[in-house]
């Protein structure tokens, strides 16, 4: 008995012990880091800039791993590695914080300002990236090596650019090329698209122009007039000018960023560089079309302007040209993130996309033109899209300033971050134009006003169904009576390739298309803000 009880409690006392040692060791798979979460780029900012907050001078940068959706935190220590894990990112531990980063490329500016370079902070290798265009040869390389390799390899990285690095507005020979049916644009599509729209809308208050405007672009415009305002609420063609839109000012053509209101005031942003080039613009090459007056520019140094549209009661849609007869609605404003997924428009080259691969970037133009504080990507641009839109999903996040090489060959392209342009302006994203856009009046509207404005017949008297009922003008009639304006589609289009030959025309008057809100339609403006450096 004695000896069965004593197996017993043997026994008893060896499964104790085997607890004991697989308690710690179950205890301690609890303690795995969570999996990094799957974050969209909006809430990978938020992320980065909670974290950024704890670690202060510890940080050193950050970027997204588009391929999962993962916020990558580069830090200095796996200290600070674990308590980035804690929160769903990704810890990656590297050699330089963002503060000596910053003290490089202010060396950079010191010793090594040569026309033709740029450079930027690459999170993903944790070095600055100089590239150097085909022009830095000789003496100014040598400079160039000289600075860079007192810096030492672990912190700076130089390649070469086999075009030029420019600003990308246009001349005249370019404005003729983006009057382009294709790129004209921009804003309305085929050039009528919105223009006309909106010239019909407005054509009542431009009198003639009415409705005809030019009779032959309110034609070409019939078909997308009335399509793009029915189409603006839902991502359709938008009426008016909208990003990536031609404008046009004195001798150059740049592109119009994005639409916004200042103190409820009706604008827009585009290129500081073009805003120094004329302080008017117009959204015709020959100026008879003219949508506003630039109220501030900046450049060099930063490179954003604001203009001011003439028509205090315009309601431009916050979207941009798609290029392909749609527009994407822009919501809000974003803070550029390297892995971004971004889109390009312009009037040139119409959309294209890439990735945002630098921030903090700063670019010699030559001639005294230097602008730090930008975002570079490897999305391809050309001249007459400068001030052109970048978006990400419904999110504004940069204005086109100028790179090197081109869309056939590729490229680099810098931009201006939205975010510290609209903080300078005190501009907020968004001029209204989506609400009533959508409606089934405001198409009408621009469908009688592009229908009757394209017979010619029509454009001299009102009292043709179509030009009557839109210059009569009131969007409400247009709206009261969709049918009419729709009820000369054909005499509308007789003339499509002239209204494309003379794309200004067919934007006609965009402010004052866009006065009644039923055209244009109407969005609440969503405050952009944030800071534009990681």
């Amino acid at each position: 008995m004695n000896k069965r009880t004593g197996a017993i409690a043997g026994a008893a006392a060896a499964a104790i012990a085997g607890a004991a040692i697989l308690l710690p060791n179950a205890h301690a798979s609890t303690d795995q880091p969570a999996a990094p979460k799957t974050l969209s780029a909006h809430s990978a900012t938020a992320l980065a800039a909670s974290l950024k907050a704890d670690l202060g001078d510890q940080s050193a940068g950050w970027y997204l791993d588009d391929a999962n959706g993962h916020l990558v935190m580069n830090v200095l220590s796996k200290d600070d590695a674990a308590s980035v894990t804690a929160k769903g990112a990704v810890a990656k531990v590297v050699q330089n914080s963002m503060t000596a980063l910053k003290a490089g490329a202010k060396t950079l500016r010191t010793n090594a300002s040569i026309p033709g370079t740029a450079w930027s902070i690459d999170p993903k290798t944790n070095k600055i990236v100089v590239v150097a265009d085909r022009t830095v040869t000789g003496a100014k390389m040598a400079r160039l090596s000289k600075t860079t390799g007192g810096m030492g390899a672990g912190m700076v990285t130089v390649k070469r650019s086999q075009g030029e690095f420019k600003r990308y507005d246009g001349g005249e020979a370019g404005s003729a090329a983006g009057g382009d049916a294709g790129q004209a644009a921009g804003g309305a599509g085929d050039a009528g698209a919105g223009g006309a729209g909106d010239a019909g809308a407005g054509g009542a208050g431009d009198a003639g122009a009415g409705g005809a405007g030019d009779a032959s672009s309110g034609g070409a415009a019939a078909s997308g007039g009335g399509g793009g305002a029915g189409g603006a609420g839902g991502g359709g063609q938008a009426a008016g000018p909208v990003g990536g839109s031609a404008i046009f000012g004195g001798n150059a053509r740049c592109s119009l960023g994005f639409n916004v209101t200042v103190q409820g005031a009706p604008a827009f942003l585009t290129a500081g560089h073009c805003g120094n080039d004329s302080k008017t613009w117009t959204a015709d090459q020959g100026g008879g079309q003219p949508l506003g007056t630039v109220a501030d520019s900046k450049f060099p140094k930063t490179d954003f302007a604001l203009v001011k549209y003439d028509d205090t009661g315009a309601k431009p849609d916050s979207s941009v040209d798609l290029g392909n007869g749609s527009t994407q609605k822009i919501t809000k404003a974003a803070e550029a993130a390297v892995g971004m997924k971004v889109q390009r428009s312009g009037s040139t080259t119409g959309v294209h996309d890439g990735k945002v691969t630098g921030l903090d970037a700063t670019v010699n133009y030559g001639n005294g033109d230097i602008v730090n504080g930008l975002i570079q990507t490897d999305v391809c641009a050309e001249p007459g899209d400068s001030g052109g839109s970048m978006f990400s999903g419904d999110s504004a996040v940069g204005l086109t300033s100028g790179g090197s090489g081109d869309c056939t060959q590729g490229g680099e392209t810098f931009f201006q971050p939205v975010t510290d342009a609209l903080k300078a302006t005190g501009a907020e994203i968004g001029a209204g134009g989506a609400g009533g856009g959508g409606d089934n009046g405001a198409g009408g509207a621009g469908g009688a006003a592009a229908g009757g404005a394209g017979d010619a017949s029509g454009a001299g008297g009102a009292g043709d169904a179509g030009a009557g009922n839109a210059g009569a003008g009131s969007a409400g009639a247009g709206s009261q009576d969709p049918g009419s304006g729709a009820g000369d589609q054909g005499a509308g289009a007789q003339d499509p390739g002239t209204g494309a030959q003379d794309p200004g025309t067919g934007a006609q008057d965009p402010g004052t298309g866009a006065q009644d809100p039923g055209a244009g339609g109407s969005n609440d403006p969503g405050a952009g803000s944030g800071d534009g450096m990681n």
